[in-house]
């Protein structure tokens, strides 16, 4: 869900209003102003989360202190988790980029780029955040040609810069297609400010997964970091002498043969008298 704080400028409004063309169908604008400090009060945030029922939100504000400010966080139980403001620097909306877009409901590519994103606490966070606000609803199998725009996150010197990319498949020649990159926006650079994370017991938690969604083991079954399916059956000990083999022409014996093979039998039997 989108929500406008009640001292919005025009950039909030249409940063909101370009995260929402890239959410849909899957978000809520709220349109009307909404006067909350989040970070002081998050009453009226636990409210939108229950009447819209939304785990991920993003408010938008402006004031003399915090210009062009985001809070973006996510709840559990109805109840705030984590949240983490950023301040607009830069940014470029969707309307100047004279670019074509993406169809409504297209599920992005996410890629994060520095160490940041590995090293800093608050910018983990920051990226589980993003990860769990644009990834969309869940797939199992994806196609090619499905493949259609990459939103790219950088951490570098302080700030995130966030870019909106379409995905042109070329002709390469060969069965994998060439892929060039075009920038459709919306662009923003934005600086980490205040945070509010979830204790590590509570993050914990959060994540865990109810026994009714838990997959049932199946007995002997089994799967590879690949997906492949292996199967294991118990099977009694064969008699391999009984074993019906596939009987070829080849391997036929001749009328020759089977006339030497009955004389020795026949030269056997005599012996043995």
């Amino acid at each position: 869900m989108l929500i406008k704080g009640g001292n919005a400028n025009a950039t909030v409004s249409q940063v909101l209003r370009d995260v929402y063309a890239l959410k849909k169908p899957f978000g809520v604008l709220y349109k009307k102003k909404n006067i909350t400090r989040p970070f002081e009060d998050q009453t009226s945030l636990e409210f939108f989360s229950k009447k819209s029922d939304c785990s991920l939100f993003m408010f938008g504000s402006h004031n003399k202190k915090r210009p062009n400010n985001l809070v973006i966080g996510r709840m559990y139980d109805y109840h705030v988790l984590d949240m983490i403001e950023l301040g607009i620097e830069k940014f470029v909306s969707l309307k100047d980029i004279k670019t074509s877009k993406c169809p409504e409901g297209t599920k992005p590519m996410l890629i994060f780029a520095g160490d940041d994103f590995d090293v800093t606490e608050d910018y983990r966070r920051l990226k589980s955040l993003l990860i769990d606000f644009f990834r969309g609803p869940t797939v199992s199998n994806v196609r090619l040609a499905g493949l259609e725009y990459v939103l790219h996150f950088t951490a570098l010197n302080g700030k995130v810069y966030f870019r909106s990319y379409k995905l042109l498949l070329k002709k390469s020649g060969c069965r994998t297609p060439r892929i060039e990159l075009e920038e459709m926006g919306p662009s923003m650079d934005l600086v980490l400010r205040r945070t509010h994370l979830a204790s590590d017991d509570l993050y914990k938690l959060s994540m865990k997964m109810p026994k009714a969604l838990k997959p049932k083991k199946r007995k002997n079954v089994s799967q590879d970091t690949f997906g492949t399916t292996f199967g294991r059956i118990h099977m009694q000990k064969q008699d391999l002498s009984k074993l019906q083999t596939r009987k070829m022409k080849g391997l036929r014996k001749r009328p020759a043969e089977t006339g030497s093979e009955d004389e020795r039998k026949k030269s056997k039997r005599i012996r043995r008298h």
